[in-house]
């Protein structure tokens, strides 16, 4: 599904769902304006217009009124999400940096939550995923990006957990074998070295990336045994 796409069935999730909490008595912030105010109709308190003044307004003077903090954090996820998939940690803080109060923050996290447009789990799929196919990161390296994010632990262990045994060693020798076309001529020592750091930034255990640079070096010409 693409980004209007999700976005767009994520508007109505939370329009239903905003539905569905009006229908069991729970109406956002700012609804009960007046119900829990103690007002009646007809009824005029010290802050009320006088006769002939615009409803509403103190005294005749035009007050803009405050948005809804609410709506004001849904739609900064909601832009947020829409430049791509974020973790809830990722959201709270960007809500944070915008001012938003940290209870209007977890409400409406909560309601994106429940309409699985906030998804950590599949959040961390789709990173180990990806990571995997465009940069060839390895476990340890992908374990770290997704700390960074907010993932929990026990979501990372079982995104990793996915990854079949050999695959990471195959991508190990596919990294190697890209990189080894640009030190020909280079002393094995040398190139082992080089290695060894690129595989080491990648997330590679040392012996998995040991391992692989020896195989790799020994189908090598250059370095041929007599």
């Amino acid at each position: 599904m693409g980004g209007a796409d999700r976005l767009s069935a994520a508007r109505e999730a939370l329009a239903a769902a905003e539905a569905a909490a009006a229908a069991s008595g729970l109406r956002p912030a700012g609804a009960r304006a007046g119900a829990e105010g103690g007002h009646q109709p007809g009824a005029r308190g010290s802050g009320d217009a006088p006769p002939g003044a615009p409803a509403g307004v103190p005294g005749g003077r035009h007050q803009a009124s405050a948005p809804d903090p609410h709506d004001v954090a849904r739609k900064i996820v909601l832009r947020q999400l829409s430049m791509g998939p974020r973790t809830r940690r990722q959201l709270e803080d960007k809500l944070r940096e915008k001012g938003c109060d940290p209870q209007v923050a977890a409400r409406v996290l909560d309601r994106m939550t429940s309409v699985g447009l906030v998804d950590d789990e599949a959040f961390a799929e789709m990173w180990v995923r990806s990571r995997q196919e465009t940069k060839g990161l390895a476990a340890g390296a992908l374990r770290h990006e997704l700390r960074t994010k907010g993932v929990a632990d026990h979501l990372v262990n079982a995104a990793l957990g996915e990854i079949p045994p050999d695959q990471e060693k195959e991508a190990a020798r596919a990294l190697v074998a890209r990189r080894l076309r640009t030190m020909t001529g280079l002393d094995r020592e040398v190139q082992t070295r080089r290695l060894a750091g690129f595989l080491a930034r990648k997330g590679y255990a040392p012996g998995v990336a040991y391992q692989v640079i020896r195989e790799a070096l020994d189908d090598l010409p250059e370095h041929a045994r007599d």
